[in-house]
């Protein structure tokens, strides 16, 4: 009985790794990408997704020259909800972004039911007096959340291009003047910017919160993009082509991602994406485990949504192989999390398995598997922190921290992913934003959150694990143990802020 134990824990330790090393090799080809040549033109660069014999006549033909959108309307559309924080230095941003005023039309899409409401109707009465097109489109019902909002802004927008910012983001006055000559190609529904960050500084939360941005901005999406594969709208500091969300079949609800969603139907449709990752917008990170729990928890069950949603018909449809390979990786990522959780109970047991089955002079292939499980990570977020200008030793401590918080959060998003594969029609949840006050009222008291109990119980198994690793002499199974134990009770144990900036750099 004990032998048939043995085998079987080690075999599910085998069997989760199997399935997790694919994740990390997909970082590296990302990786790989990520360093072509060629994307400093990105107006110039034509990603081709369909196989080369397809005829649809959903794809925009391209175009015999460049138009000019020197006089295009633009729509900029603000969707808050419950943001008394923020929403009055969102209002402000956007009224300074340098555009013909008779050509800038500022929609607030509130579905506020506090004194949020209020402050934005002072504040967009205030630009109104100064000749700026700004109005507050309130609902009472907030039916389809966020992507409702938005669907009801755009019928009443006026604009050919549609720009979104989240109530967090502070975009500079040239944001539409960096950002609109892209359109002149008439192929590009969507150009993306890179975030940047108010308060990275405030703690190893979010510094570490910056570098796994920063990762996905300089090299998870810029490989996608100069890959030539499909890329995301990361639901802000993003100018659509208006053509498109409606070619796309407009947005839709049905997933906690209508970024995503939308993102994958506009570029089935034929439509083509452009990254302007030397482009930065400024935003809010989240501030403590509770606020960024709520948005992480709300990405990997819309993630898990949207691949149920769009990869059957992606799968089927007429594009490359290799433009397939990548959108089932990408919108599978998150099944990460639950196998990661898996893999962090197994590590010790699986030791103990393979000494009772006489193999635990196997010991070493527990660092081999360490180093490639991880390493691809490390040179991944080494890679973002230098783009970025940081310093080595900075890189080094900020790429510890990201791959402690990664791990941290794999037994806190396991449940949402659990959720997105069993159909279940959670609420859109948005994340409290803090603004100049430190800690968001919005917030539970003193930054607790739904799972914390369960994560301080998953560090103290890892610390139990570890303890019983060195009684045993299986050394080679602590670096594994000591990375979730400290990224589960770094979460658990540590909830809340600890300091507050409104500036931020690199560092």
């Amino acid at each position: 009985m004990i032998d048939l134990l043995s085998v079987v824990a080690v075999s599910l330790y085998a069997g989760v790794l199997a399935l997790l090393l694919p994740f990390a090799a997909h970082r590296m080809v990302l990786l790989i990408q990520s360093r072509k040549k060629g994307g400093e033109d990105p107006v110039g660069t034509h990603n081709t997704y369909f196989t080369q014999n397809t005829h649809s006549s959903a794809i925009p033909a391209p175009p015999a020259a460049p138009r000019s959108v020197s006089g295009a309307r633009v729509t900029v559309q603000l969707p808050v909800f419950n943001e008394k924080h923020v929403v009055e230095r969102l209002i402000d941003a956007a009224c300074r972004l340098r555009h013909p005023a008779e050509l800038l039309q500022i929609q607030v899409l509130d579905d506020s039911t506090d004194e949020a409401t209020a402050l934005a109707e002072q504040c967009a009465r205030k630009w109104r007096r100064r000749g700026v097109d700004v109005s507050v489109l309130h609902r009472s019902l907030r039916t389809g959340y966020k992507a409702g909002a938005l669907a009801a802004g755009l019928d009443e927008a006026t604009g050919d291009f549609i720009l979104i910012l989240d109530a967090d983001f502070v975009p500079a006055p040239c944001l539409l003047e960096s950002l609109l000559p892209v359109m002149q190609d008439p192929g590009v529904g969507l150009v993306q910017a890179r975030w940047d960050h108010i308060n990275e500084r405030d703690s190893w939360l979010t510094r570490a919160q910056a570098l796994l941005l920063d990762g996905h901005f300089l090299v998870e999406q810029r490989g996608r993009y100069l890959g030539g594969r499909f890329f995301n709208f990361n639901g802000t500091a993003g100018l659509w082509r208006r053509q498109a969300l409606l070619d796309a079949g407009g947005w839709e609800h049905d997933t906690l991602t209508e970024d995503l969603d939308i993102s994958y139907r506009a570029q089935m449709a034929g439509w083509r994406f452009v990254l302007r990752d030397d482009i930065g917008v400024p935003a809010e990170l989240p501030g403590t485990a509770a606020s960024l729990l709520v948005q992480q928890r709300r990405w990997a069950q819309g993630g898990v949504q949207t691949a149920r949603k769009v990869l059957p018909r992606l799968l089927r449809g007429r594009f490359r192989p290799a433009v397939k390979l990548e959108a089932f990786l990408h919108l599978s990522g998150h099944l990460a999390h639950p196998l990661t959780f898996v893999l962090a109970l197994l590590i010790v047991p699986s030791a103990i398995a393979r000494s009772v089955l006489g193999v635990d002079r196997l010991w070493w292939l527990d660092l081999a598997v360490f180093a490639s499980a991880t390493g691809p990570f490390v040179l991944f977020y080494l890679t973002a922190a230098r783009k970025r200008g940081r310093r080595w030793g900075h890189a080094i401590r900020a790429a510890v921290g990201t791959l402690t918080l990664g791990a941290g959060m794999s037994v806190l998003l396991s449940r949402a992913v659990l959720r997105g594969l069993g159909r279940f029609r959670d609420p859109f949840e948005r994340t409290p934003k803090a603004g100049a006050v430190g800690r968001s009222s919005y917030e539970r008291p003193r930054g607790a959150f739904s799972g914390q109990t369960l994560a301080v119980a998953a560090g103290s198994f890892m610390v139990l694990s570890g303890t019983v690793a060195i009684a045993q002499g299986y050394w080679a199974s602590l670096p594994f143990v000591a990375l979730f134990a400290s990224g589960y009770l770094a979460l658990g144990l540590n909830p809340g802020r600890t300091a507050h900036s409104q500036g931020s750099g690199p560092g």
